[in-house]
C-alpha cells in the first residue's frame, strides 16, 4: 500500500490512517509543502516516522508543472514498486496527482474525505476533488451531504462509505492539556478568551491586494488583540502590496505547529480563517468561526451554528463583532455535537483499505465489474447520528494550512529512515 501526501493538513488528517496501516503502508511525500515553517517537524509533531519516500521538491512550481512533475514521478515510483492500493486525502494537487498516477497504472485508489463540493470551478481544489471523484475506487465520505454529492454524480452507492472525518481524532490526539495551553498563552502574552486567532492563506484572498488589505484592515479594527500566524504566501503578498502598516495593528507570528495552533484556538474567543481544516476543527473545539471565503465546500459547520461566511471588508468586521458580542454563544456551541462524525473515521478507513487489499488481484484497469469493497463495521453511506465530541479532559500532546454554501441535499440523497527518490529512477530531474 502507499499513502500519498504533500501538505501539512494531509499529514494531520492521515495520521490515524498511517498509524493504523503501520508498516504495511509506504508513505510518499510529494514535496508540495517544502517550506520548513509548514512541513518541518510535522511528522514528529504527529508522532509519525518520516516518510519512506520523498520525491524531488514539487512545491513552488506553476500548477501545470507541479502536477505533471508529481504525476510523472509517482508513476515511475509506482511502476517500479507497485503498491496494491494508493490512499489519497482531500483536494490538494498531491492528492490529485497521486490518484491519477495510480489510476493510469491500474492501481486502485481510496479517497479520504471524498464528495466535498463548492461548485466553484475557479478553485483549484474543486477541480482536484472532482478529478479524484472520477478516479477513486473507494470513496470515504465524511458526511451524508458529501455522500449525496457522489451519488448525484453517478458514483455506485456501494463504493461510497460514510466514514466520518478524521479531523475529530486528529484534534483530540493533538490538543495539548490545560497546563500546556496556559504555557502557550504566556509565550504569546495572551489571556484565555481575550484574543482572536486568524489564519489567511488562500490565493483568492492573498493574491488580490484589495481583498488582502480589506481582511487585514478589518482584523486590526476588531478592538481586541488578533494573533496572526503568518503563512509564507500571505507574508510575501503583504510585503509586495505595501500592506505593512496594516500588519502593524496585528500580532504577527511565524507559522506555528499543529498542537500549538490547537492550543491557541481552544483558548481564543473567536477564530477567523479561510482554511477548510479550521472549519472542521472549530466544531471539535466548540469555537465560533468567521470563514473569509466566497463559498465553502463544508457547509456543515454553518448549518450547525459554528461558523458564518463573510466576504472581505465591512461584512467580515460586522460578523466578527456580532460573534464577539454574543454572550450566550460559547455555551450554545459547547452543547452541540460536531457534524463530522464520532471520532472513529480512521479505523473505518483502515478497515476499508485492508479489505480492498485483500481483494486486489493483478488486473488491467478497467475491469470495472469487480465488486465494491465492504469492510467489517463499515456500511456504505450510513453512520449513526453524529456523536457529541467534547474537549473535556484532553490528552497532553506534542496550523492548518489547511466560497456560498453548497446547495442543500436531501437525506435520501507507521519506521525506517527515509530515502530520497533521487536514489531511484524517478530522480533524473532536479525539480
Amino acid at each position: 500500500m502507499a499513502v500519498v501526501l504533500g501538505t501539512r493538513p494531509e499529514v494531520v488528517k492521515l495520521a490515524g490512517v498511517i498509524r493504523g496501516l503501520g508498516t504495511d503502508a509506504q508513505v510518499v511525500h510529494t514535496g508540495q509543502h517544502y517550506d520548513d515553517s509548514l512541513s518541518g517537524g510535522i511528522f514528529r509533531g504527529m508522532g509519525l516516522p518520516e516518510p519512506q519516500v520523498r520525491i524531488a521538491r514539487a512545491g513552488g512550481l506553476p500548477r501545470v508543472e507541479q502536477m505533471s512533475s508529481m504525476i510523472g514521478r509517482m508513476g515511475e515510483l509506482f511502476a517500479a514498486e507497485r503498491p496494491s492500493v494508493v490512499v489519497v486525502q482531500g483536494d490538494t494537487n498531491s492528492a490529485s496527482a497521486g490518484a491519477q498516477a495510480a489510476h493510469y497504472l491500474g492501481i486502485q485508489v481510496v479517497h479520504v474525505e471524498a464528495g466535498l463540493r463548492s461548485y466553484d470551478r475557479t478553485m483549484p481544489e474543486e477541480i482536484n476533488r472532482r478529478v479524484i471523484g472520477v478516479l477513486a475506487d473507494v470513496h470515504c465520505a465524511p458526511t451524508e451531504g458529501a455522500a449525496a454529492h457522489l451519488r448525484a454524480e453517478g458514483v455506485d452507492p456501494d463504493r461510497i462509505h460514510l466514514t466520518g472525518n478524521t479531523v475529530i481524532e486528529a484534534v483530540l490526539a493533538s490538543l495539548p492539556g490545560p497546563a500546556s495551553r496556559a504555557a502557550v498563552l504566556r509565550r504569546h502574552g495572551l489571556s484565555p478568551g481575550g484574543f482572536v486567532l486568524a489564519t489567511i492563506h488562500r490565493p483568492e484572498n492573498t493574491d488580490d491586494p484589495e481583498r488582502l488589505g480589506a481582511i487585514l484592515g478589518e482584523l486590526a479594527g476588531l478592538g481586541m488583540p488578533v494573533l496572526l500566524p503568518m503563512h509564507p504566501r500571505t507574508g510575501t503578498r503583504a510585503w509586495q502590496y505595501g500592506l505593512e502598516r496594516l500588519l502593524a495593528g496585528l500580532r504577527v507570528v511565524e507559522p506555528v505547529d499543529h498542537a500549538t495552533f490547537l492550543a491557541l484556538a481552544h483558548e481564543a474567543r473567536l477564530l477567523v480563517s479561510d482554511s477548510g481544516g479550521v472549519q472542521e476543527e472549530c466544531t471539535v473545539l466548540k469555537k465560533p468561526l468567521v470563514v473569509v471565503r466566497n463559498n465553502t465546500e463544508r457547509p456543515e459547520a454553518m448549518t450547525h451554528g459554528f461558523a458564518v461566511l463573510a466576504s472581505p471588508g465591512p461584512e467580515l468586521g460586522a460578523r466578527a463583532r456580532a460573534m464577539l458580542n454574543d454572550p450566550g454563544l460559547a455555551a450554545r456551541l459547547a452543547a452541540r455535537p460536531s457534524p463530522f462524525g464520532d471520532g472513529r473515521a480512521s479505523d473505518r478507513i483502515v478497515a476499508l483499505t485492508r479489505a480492498l487489499v485483500e481483494r486486489a488481484v493483478p488486473r488491467t484497469r478497467r475491469d470495472s465489474e469487480h465488486s465494491a469493497v465492504a469492510a467489517p463495521g463499515v456500511r456504505p453511506a450510513t453512520l449513526p447520528s453524529p456523536a457529541t465530541v467534547t474537549t473535556g479532559p484532553t490528552p497532553s500532546g506534542g496550523d492548518p494550512c489547511t466560497d456560498h454554501p453548497t446547495p442543500p441535499v436531501s437525506p435520501a440523497e507507521a519506521s525506517s529512515p527515509p530515502r530520497e527518490a533521487a536514489a531511484m529512477p524517478l530522480s533524473s530531474s532536479p525539480h
